[in-house]
């Protein structure tokens, strides 16, 4: 969608979500942003206000189903959302087998559960009116399971497809449906990773990748290109060869 007016983004007190804010961030634009450190989303909110943004701003945690219709709707009030970016997510490590069940339970709940509570609820009102787009963010490790971050990865896969299958569903009422698949970006999240991270780049850099990609529909916005084919060629490969791989891997 060209030069959406209202724009509600989860996760947008750091990271993606906080550049992306900052990237529409104008003075024709609205940003309803949700997020759950309420001091670094009102940081973002005044830095979107200078740009000439009108900003709203929510604490919460996407896994509230109840709490985030109500915002979704409240926003949804104020003017149509045009565009709604379903970015909240967390990782973790699931190598340590004493708190697997748990790590695996948090990341689903938010990776997963997260992203059906922000966008269910504007589905219907997106429907009525027969446009409106949604975006979710998924990830590159969507793409192939690995030792250390298998939560994590399915997690991620799960939205990808999710999503894949959404935009041929909604495609017919005239809503737009986009999956992003970022590689490795600097963030709080990727700062803890105690290994390289291949082609890792800022996120106001992938915020705009993921803008131009949103403008023009593409369907599948998988970045960077050097990463993404790495990551499809490793899925071509055959399970006995990556198993091998995977156990010299570093664990998160």
């Amino acid at each position: 969608m060209h030069n959406p007016h209202h724009i509600a983004i989860t996760g947008a007190s750091s990271g993606i979500g906080a550049a992306l804010a900052l990237t529409y961030a104008s003075r024709s634009v609205i940003l309803s942003l949700h997020g759950r450190n309420a001091e670094r989303l009102e940081r973002i909110a005044v830095q979107a206000r200078a740009r000439g943004a009108e900003v709203s701003v929510r604490v919460g945690d996407v896994t509230d189903e109840k709490d985030m219709a109500a915002w979704v709707l409240e926003r949804n009030d104020v003017a149509d959302i045009d565009l709604l970016i379903a970015n909240a997510g967390i990782s973790g490590g699931t190598s340590r087998i004493e708190n697997i069940a748990e790590q695996t339970k948090a990341i689903f709940a938010t990776n997963v559960t997260g992203v059906f509570n922000a966008i269910h609820p504007v589905l219907p009102l997106m429907m009525r009116r027969r446009r409106g787009q949604i975006a979710i963010v998924a990830s590159l490790a969507g793409f192939r399971g690995f030792a250390g971050s298998a939560a994590y990865a399915a997690s991620k896969a799960a939205v990808r497809i999710y999503g894949e299958g959404l935009r041929a569903e909604m495609a017919p009422h005239g809503i737009e449906v986009n999956v992003v698949c970022p590689g490795f970006i600097k963030t709080p999240m990727t700062d803890v990773n105690p290994f390289h991270m291949p082609f890792i780049m800022s996120p106001e850099r992938a915020a705009r990748i993921i803008c131009e990609g949103l403008a023009c529909n593409r369907a599948r916005i998988a970045f960077p290109w050097q990463m993404y084919a790495l990551i499809r060629f490793l899925t071509a490969l055959p399970q006995s060869f990556m198993d091998s791989v995977a156990e010299r891997l570093p664990r998160k």
